[in-house]
């Protein structure tokens, strides 16, 4: 693997390094027990903790009632948006099994202030205690319930971006597919960035890209056996739960997709790309050489990292820019 580590941009791999000499040689995705890497996940969390009441960004939580436990949402505005403001639906990461709208409290804010949308995070349960469907059921539900309290909360329903990173790729991707064959809600755009979407986990990216130490092959065949229970391994796969296995991919908002392209997740998140563009869905895909799984979390500073954010906000820009009403 020394090859690879190589290929890293410089200054994520300086900072890669640093990171696994607090948590060890592996990584976070070297611990098989799942509750101790959530609680390793929270401590480095807690390392990079921001105030909870940023300057310039109001934020408060609401409850969408279900038939169960109701769902959270939290709420991000940037003061002085408009009524009908644009609204980016984030979806965090962490496999499937970790993460939390607390521990991406901090990347939700940069991300309002960036782009100056209202950002709405949506809580959802985590496997393998709550296997497929439940967070997807979460997202979905957050989702209708947004919309359907738009006025409410002062958001443009024409204008709802879909944003998911890694698992939360797979999510928010799911959600589309929902959204597409039940009728609604209308989503204007999706971004798709490092997107789990295969539970095979057999692709050249996925079998090469692994071992030095970011997200590795065998913690994703980890998360996708907690996801999908019972029917990982089987042909029983919902392409609600792996969008990868999706054969029509007609009918779905225009689309950004980003990856790196040491990311096992590459190969996976090009192939979405490519078919989505034979299903006449506008798509544009960036693979960033010497990118890594989680690089951009890991080095924000990093001139890559730098170019990154940009772009995806150069995008939402392009997809979310309207008139208000």
């Amino acid at each position: 693997m020394a090859d690879i580590s190589e290929r890293i941009d410089p200054q994520i791999r300086a900072r890669l390094d640093q990171y696994l000499q607090l948590v060890g040689p592996d990584g976070l995705s070297g611990i098989t027990d799942i509750p101790e890497r959530r609680r390793r996940q929270a401590e480095l969390t807690a390392l990079r903790a921001e105030p909870l009441t940023p300057d310039g960004i109001d934020v408060h939580d609401l409850s969408i009632e279900t038939q169960g436990e109701p769902v959270l949402l939290r709420m991000y505005r940037p003061r002085g948006t408009t009524r009908s403001a644009p609204c980016v639906y984030y979806v965090h990461g962490g496999g499937m099994v970790a993460g939390s709208v607390a521990s991406d409290h901090a990347k939700t804010v940069k991300l309002a202030n960036a782009t100056g949308h209202v950002v709405v995070a949506v809580e959802y349960r985590l496997a393998p205690e709550n296997p497929y469907p439940a967070a997807l059921d979460d997202c979905y539900t957050g989702l209708v319930g947004l919309v359907g309290r738009h006025r409410e909360l002062g958001i443009d329903p024409a204008r709802i971006a879909l944003y998911g990173t890694s698992a939360g790729g797979c999510l928010a991707a799911a959600v589309a597919l929902l959204a597409r064959d039940r009728g609604g809600p209308a989503i204007a755009y999706q971004m798709l960035l490092s997107p789990m979407l295969d539970d095979l986990s057999s692709t050249p990216s996925a079998i090469a890209n692994t071992g030095f130490g970011a997200w590795s092959r065998e913690a994703n065949i980890q998360s996708w056996q907690a996801w999908l229970g019972q029917d990982f391994g089987t042909d029983r796969i919902s392409p609600y739960a792996a969008p990868a296995r999706t054969r029509d991919l007609t009918g779905l908002p225009s689309t950004y997709i980003d990856v790196g392209d040491l990311d096992l997740l590459r190969d996976e998140a090009v192939d979405f790309a490519r078919r989505l563009s034979w299903a006449g869905v506008p798509v544009e895909l960036h693979v960033y050489p010497g990118g890594i799984h989680g690089g951009e979390n890991l080095a924000p500073d990093a001139e890559l990292s730098t170019r990154i954010r940009g772009y995806r906000r150069d995008a939402l820009d392009r997809a979310l820019r309207a008139e208000p009403r």
